[in-house]
């Protein structure tokens, strides 16, 4: 029993790692375009013996079907496995095709070819399309069957009337489009699924990494501001700086959530998933019905403004005090009003903040907005509560 169970273990299958191009999603359509390649391969010397007996030129004609056959066979590897820069192959795969079906007034007369297939069967000649469109999309594979059919049609003088009688054209750039929508989806499917892996992934840590904050360091800073204005005096101030420390690991928090569920890719996002996250029972947050998107980088800056003027009005507000955020867009920029109803900024205030080492709205606010191009009016007097209108221009990616 024992050998038996070393030999079983000996014979255990163990599935090769998945290498980066295993992974691409295009691998697929690259390994059956290939297939489908030598397939057609053999349907064009299939037509090259039943053909070569009407040919001027036997012997070229023998030498420029090897050439076919070596050719397939070498594109097939170096398009499955990526040995080489796939465009690199993709063009020598268009030029090869077109010498060779040029070549077929080489090795037969007017009378041959102009009522027949070129030398390199039309079937064959898709190869080339097909190769076009898994690389480039419908775009670039509806081109390539384009330029096929054409150079079909001048190398058998059919560029007449009779033209629309032959089915090449169509064929081949139908098959471009249908090739290239199938890559196109494909690769789109697989940056959705990746995005919703790393979504996962990301919120998993997140929601690990917020249980941990919370069960340690935010316990500790809300039992030190407590008792800090319990005791009162030196410790006071003690307290003040907890609770700022508190407000602020509280929205990291929230940042990193926020930014996780609104990430949707690309150079833009939709500022209304930022601030939304924002609310909360003593925050109101009201943004347009429309998406507003504005460049991925000026809107991280843009909601850290927001932070830091919703932590001003946890801290400095007042108990009870409420924030009410607002979301405008104007085309070219948008404008966002934070306003609450505590009691307001004394004459002077900010000045002196700024002379202790506060920097909150010197630094994170005007600074902020300053960077963004954008511009910050204050609104306020003691007892009437605080606005801030926050100005700041979208980007030249999101706004035509």
């Amino acid at each position: 029993m024992t050998d038996e169970s070393e030999h079983r273990s000996r014979l255990h299958y163990r599935p090769r790692a998945a290498t980066e191009l295993d992974t691409h999603p295009d691998a697929p359509l690259w390994r059956a375009a290939q297939a489908f390649r030598l397939v057609t391969l053999v349907y064009a010397i299939s037509y090259q013996i039943v053909s070569v007996q009407y040919y001027t030129h036997q012997r070229l004609s023998w030498f420029l079907v090897a050439l076919m056959a070596v050719w397939s066979g070498l594109s097939a590897v170096l398009l499955s496995h990526g040995k080489v820069p796939r465009y690199q192959v993709v063009i020598a795969d268009q030029l090869i095709v077109i010498a060779l079906m040029a070549s077929t007034r080489l090795v037969s007369d007017p009378e041959w070819y102009n009522h027949h297939q070129t030398l390199p069967t039309t079937l064959w000649v898709t190869n080339a399309v097909i190769s076009a469109a898994v690389f480039g999309g419908p775009w670039l594979g509806m081109a390539s069957g384009v330029l096929m059919a054409t150079v079909s049609a001048v190398v058998r003088d059919q560029i007449n009337l009779d033209l629309w009688k032959d089915a090449t054209a169509p064929v081949l750039v139908s098959v471009g489009l249908a090739l290239g929508l199938a890559t196109t989806t494909a690769r789109r499917a697989q940056a959705q699924l990746e995005q919703a892996v790393r979504l996962a992934a990301a919120t998993e840590e997140r929601e690990r990494l917020a249980r941990e904050v919370h069960d340690g360091v935010l316990q500790v800073l809300a039992l030190v501001r407590r008792r800090g204005n319990e005791i009162g005096g030196p410790a006071a101030e003690l307290a003040e700086l907890a609770g700022e420390q508190e407000v602020a690991l509280r929205m990291l928090i929230s940042e990193q959530g926020a930014g996780v569920a609104s990430d949707l890719g690309g150079s833009a996002i939709d500022v209304r998933l930022l601030l939304g996250t924002r609310a909360s029972t003593t925050v109101s947050v009201s943004t347009p019905a429309d998406p507003v998107t504005i460049e991925r980088g000026r809107a991280t800056e843009l909601v850290a403004i927001v932070d830091t003027a919703l932590s001003n009005v946890a801290l400095h507000a007042g108990t009870g005090a409420r924030a009410y955020v607002l979301l405008e867009d104007l085309g070219a920029e948008v404008i966002v009003s934070v306003r609450d109803d505590g009691s307001g900024i004394a004459p002077g205030r900010l000045a002196e903040a700024e002379a202790e080492g506060r920097m909150g709205v010197s630094k994170s606010i005007l600074g902020r907005v300053g960077a963004l191009g954008g511009t910050a009016e204050l609104d306020t007097e003691p007892g009437q509560g605080t606005e801030w209108e926050i100005r700041v221009p979208k980007g030249d990616e999101t706004h035509g």
